[in-house]
């Protein structure tokens, strides 16, 4: 696979430290080949997943100024691509901001980053989810986990193992939403086995990508999935290799992790995958 340069606009928040988001979506993207245009919607000391004394500064006023400027600009985007939103004013502005930029061939992928484990975010209201879900509707593609998906659909969760029939529905009734593509994060039908799977209603076609499942829990290894993912979309790789691209790449920094003892909470040891990556898609 060769990668042609596209203009990707990243509406994420940015932690200092921790490696998520914005310090693993800018760097990945960018090994991929692609221009990273980033509408940081708050700047943190720290990511908020269990570490104490976190700073935070939300950006609210200033995306709307990104939004302005760029309006003004004209800047043509290949694709814009949303995580992590801290109110209901930041979904309505990414609504705009996607009704703005949006053109024929503009890729928008939505991660509704709003829950895991069965539950919300703290900082996440009912009001908050259900924006998130109309803010799907809007997508492209799709990547929430298990508990995202059943926030969406207005269903229970439900803890694994999975049976291909329920994925497979519940992948579809995502695309039922808007999205031409639902992947879903965190399927496995075996204890030793961990990966996505994703549909795309257009084709038809069902993908699923699985590999060994390392013990724990990983700060940013969904974003790290979704950016490997999102790449090799833009460089016109076809859905199920793109898939098991972003699973290899996922699961090769996670065992990284692992071997070196490194505390999870402190991010994944992505970097060091970045060459492999840049080998397999042939830059």
């Amino acid at each position: 696979m060769k990668s042609v340069q596209k203009r990707v606009a990243a509406i994420h928040d940015l932690s200092g430290f921790g490696k998520c988001s914005l310090s693993i979506i800018l760097p990945v993207l960018s090994s991929m080949g692609h221009e990273v245009c980033c509408v940081p919607t708050a700047v943190l000391s720290s990511h908020t997943g269990g570490l104490p004394d976190v700073t935070v500064r939300d950006l609210t006023p200033e995306m709307r100024g990104f939004l302005r400027q760029w309006k003004e600009l004209q800047i043509p985007f290949d694709s814009i691509y949303t995580g992590f939103l801290s109110s209901i004013e930041q979904i309505e502005i990414v609504q705009d901001f996607i009704r703005t930029f949006r053109r024929k061939d503009t890729l928008v992928m939505v991660d509704p980053a709003m829950a895991d484990n069965g539950s919300l975010y703290r900082t996440y209201t009912k009001e908050m989810a259900e924006g998130t879900a109309k803010l799907c509707t809007q997508a492209d593609v799709v990547v929430p986990n298990i508990t995202e998906a059943a926030l969406l659909l207005g269903e229970p969760y439900r803890e694994g193992p999975y049976t291909r029939t329920w994925v497979e529905k519940t992948l579809h009734r995502l695309t039922e939403l808007g999205p031409q593509v639902a992947v879903l994060t965190g399927v496995w039908f075996a204890p030793e086995l961990l990966g996505a799977a994703a549909y795309d209603r257009v084709s038809g076609e069902v993908s699923y990508a699985l590999s060994y499942h390392v013990p724990g829990g990983y700060h940013g290894s969904g974003d790290l999935f979704a950016s490997v993912l999102l790449g090799a979309l833009l460089d016109g790789e076809n859905l199920r290799n793109s898939l098991q691209l972003a699973v290899d790449s996922t699961v090769g920094a996670i065992h990284r992790t692992y071997k070196a003892g490194a505390d999870p909470q402190w991010g994944i040891h992505f970097e060091q995958e970045l060459p492999r990556l840049m080998r397999q898609i042939g830059l």
